[in-house]
Order: C-alpha cells, then structure tokens, then sequence
C-alpha cells in the first residue's frame, strides 16, 4: 500500500510542476487567484465533506473574487487566498510565501483545549525518563511499584522517535498494571513515526481502515479504496497490558492516523475529546508567483468506514473540569487511573479487557 502512495504522490508532483516552471512566473493578482482556485477544485479531496450543502466551490470562487483588484499589495492577496483556502476548514491547507504561512486553526480553535502543560508536568514529577521524543515516569500507587500506572507524553509525531527509544521505555514501565499514553494536542507530524509506536502495542497483524486517492479533476474522481495494513513487530518489548489512550481536539494528521492505529486495539481505550481529524495526506503545488500551496490530496476511513477528517470518536467522553484545575488535578488523568484500578482485577482473572 505504501508504495501505491508514493507513486501517487510522485504522479501528483510531476502534474503539479507544470503549474511554476520559471518562465510562467506572474505576479498577476487574478491570474495567481485563479490557479489557486482551480488547483483546489481539481486535487482537493473534501469538498463534499467541508462545503455546506447549499453552496459550492465556485460559490466560493465568486465570493472572494471582489475582493481581487489590480495593483493590489502581496499581504493584502494573501489575505484573499487564506480567506478562499479557509472556507474548506482544513488545517492541511496552507498558504507558504516569503513573509506569512496561511492557516486554518478554528478545528482545534473552536473547542476547549482539555490540556494543560502544568498539570502534566505534576504527574511526571521532576524526575520523568526522556527518551527521544517521548517523557515518561511512574504514577505510584500505595508505594509498589506493581500497583503503579506507566505515565508516557508524547507532544508531537514530528519529534524523535526510535525503535530504542520505545523498546527502552516500555521496558523500564514493564512492571506497572497498566499505561496511560497521553497525546493531547499533539498536532501530527511524521505518518511513518504513527506507525512505528502502534505496532509496539499490536500481537498480530491487522488492518485499521482504508483509504483512496484523488485520481483526476472531478470532485469524485477517487481510486478504489486501499487496505491500511499494519504489521506487528519482528523484535522488540510489545506491551501487552491495558492502555489507555487520552486525546482532546488538539490531535491532528498523524496523531489522529495514531488514534485509528490503536483504537480497534483489544486491550485500548480512548478516552478524551474527539480528535481534530486531519485525515488526507497534504499535497504541495506552487503559484505562478511562487507562493506555495498545501492541500489533502487523499481520504481515510475506520474499518466501520467513517471519514476520519473530521476526527475519531472516543471510547469514553472525559473533559477537564475547573474545580480538578484548581486542585492541580488533570480530569482526564484521573479518570485514566481510576478506569484503569476498577478494571484491573477482572483483567487479571479473565485476561480479557473490559472497556
């Protein structure tokens, strides 16, 4: 499947270089307005998805196309492509020039954050574990370390991660009951580094969803719908004890493509917010101006076929209340711990997790 993607995406790049050879360069307002527009409306992948239903992209085309005026300055074009590229609510769709990076923020914007960076430094403690990307340590219960609950942060899936990274830490948490992985607000990152940590928490191999790629200029023009397979480990430390996998709507691309990598798992549960969603791998093409422009160029579906774009459902709905904030207490975190003890014993007895 991999290398189906990476010939799709070589594809794409070989149509889209004819959009800013050297000698096509234009500086013309409309003309870099209407390349924007129509390389949208050709490789974009969720019209359907993000429009409302009573309008379309050329509604949107139309709707901005006033604002256009010769001789106007570069930071005010700018200003009229993001509001264009931000009407399809994608935080994959950029806008890169020189002085400014176009962005759409309102999928994570618009919900309460469920996170905060203080309340989970007091769980690490001052003397947590870093292992590359990934900040680890102890929750101690009753003073035995086999009654404690593995703690592991993992901010961002653009940060280091290895396969001794993972094998180290999850070897040094191996006698605690359980593992709470906590990638609240982890905004994406590397979709091979997902893949990785998923695998340390799979026995056997499985398939988590499909997905299919944009094919030609028509809004429905999709390949046929492609197996996402993920293959266990040949060596290394699996964990093989409950985990619970806490989220909020700051998880986004590849921490959202983590999220459907565990979810399905028999011993996870998810608990959180829904996450942002982010589920079309970006594409890149340029402006006869040079600008760059970012887009999703494909789509992603669970195994039960839901569009994972506008983000996965929890197991469990958990937000962090006021009155835990101001008693230095992470709402979610508790909630992780307590779910964890009341289930425990039964898992010990049957080793079956009950979620």
């Amino acid at each position: 499947m991999k290398a189906k993607i990476i010939a799709s995406l070589l594809i794409g790049l070989l149509v889209f270089s004819g959009c800013s050879v050297r000698e096509d360069f234009s500086a013309d307002p409309l003309h870099n307005y209407n390349v924007l527009w129509e390389t949208l409306d050709k490789h974009y992948s969720f019209f359907d998805l993000k429009l409302p239903k009573d309008s379309s992209w050329r509604d949107m085309y139309h709707k901005h196309l006033p604002k256009i005026r010769r001789g106007m300055t570069n930071d005010s074009l700018f200003l009229v492509m993001t509001e264009l590229m931000s009407e399809l609510k994608d935080g994959h769709v950029n806008l890169i020039t020189p002085f400014d990076y176009g962005r759409y923020w309102n999928w994570q914007t618009d919900y309460p954050s469920n996170f905060s960076s203080d309340l989970v430094s007091r769980y690490l403690g001052d003397k947590y574990r870093i292992a590359g990307g990934l900040r680890y340590s102890m929750i101690e219960h009753n003073d035995h370390v086999h009654d404690s609950i593995g703690y592991l942060r993992f901010s961002s899936f653009a940060s280091s991660l290895s396969s001794s990274n993972l094998n180290a830490s999850l070897s040094r948490l191996s006698k605690c009951r359980a593992l709470i992985v906590d990638i609240r607000s982890n905004g994406g990152g590397n979709v091979s580094t997902s893949d990785l940590f998923a695998r340390y928490f799979m026995r056997e191999a499985r398939t988590v969803g499909t997905t299919r790629h944009k094919v030609g200029p028509g809004h429905q023009d999709f390949s046929s719908p492609t197996p996402i397979h993920l293959a266990p480990l040949q060596s290394g430390v699996v964990w093989v004890k409950p985990v619970v996998l806490l989220t909020n709507r700051g998880v986004y691309s590849a921490a959202n493509d983590f999220t459907l990598k565990m979810k399905g798992l028999p011993l996870v549960t998810v608990v959180g917010d829904r996450t942002g969603g982010g589920g079309g791998l970006p594409m890149s093409s340029e402006l006869p101006n040079g600008w760059g422009i970012r887009f999703s160029s494909t789509q992603t579906f669970d195994m039960q076929g839901n569009n994972i774009e506008l983000g996965i459902a929890p197991d469990y709905q958990v937000a962090l209340r006021r009155e835990d904030i101001a008693q230095g207490r992470d709402t979610m975190i508790e909630y992780a711990i307590d779910y964890i003890n009341e289930r425990y014993k039964e898992f010990r007895k049957t080793k079956k997790w009950r979620k």
